[in-house]
């Protein structure tokens, strides 16, 4: 099991991550950021280019797609809040 980040890792990856677009959610233990695309298409082209990351990492999002936009927040549901697994798939889905 992988376990939660401390407030300073935290601190750290948000220092980047915010720049992207994520937030800290009140309670500290989820990142949250909405992704938009040009139309569906793209949207679901990128959903699935990370989902096949994600499923690599055993690591899967919580995510809802509406035409072209994607809401993601990522957790570690085992280690009860944001662990280094969540940061590292928000830098994928920031690099794609």
């Amino acid at each position: 099991m992988t376990d939660q980040l401390t407030e300073t890792e935290r601190s750290k990856a948000m220092a980047e991550l915010e720049s992207e677009g994520w937030t800290l959610n009140d309670a500290g233990t989820a990142i949250e950021r909405r992704f938009k695309f040009p139309d569906f298409p793209n949207a679901l082209a990128w959903m699935v280019k990370i989902g096949v990351a994600a499923e690599k990492m055993d690591h899967h999002p919580e995510w809802s797609n509406v035409y072209n936009r994607v809401d993601v927040r990522l957790t570690t549901h085992d280690a009860g809040g944001l662990t280094a697994l969540d940061i590292q798939l928000a830098r994928i889905m920031n690099a794609q």
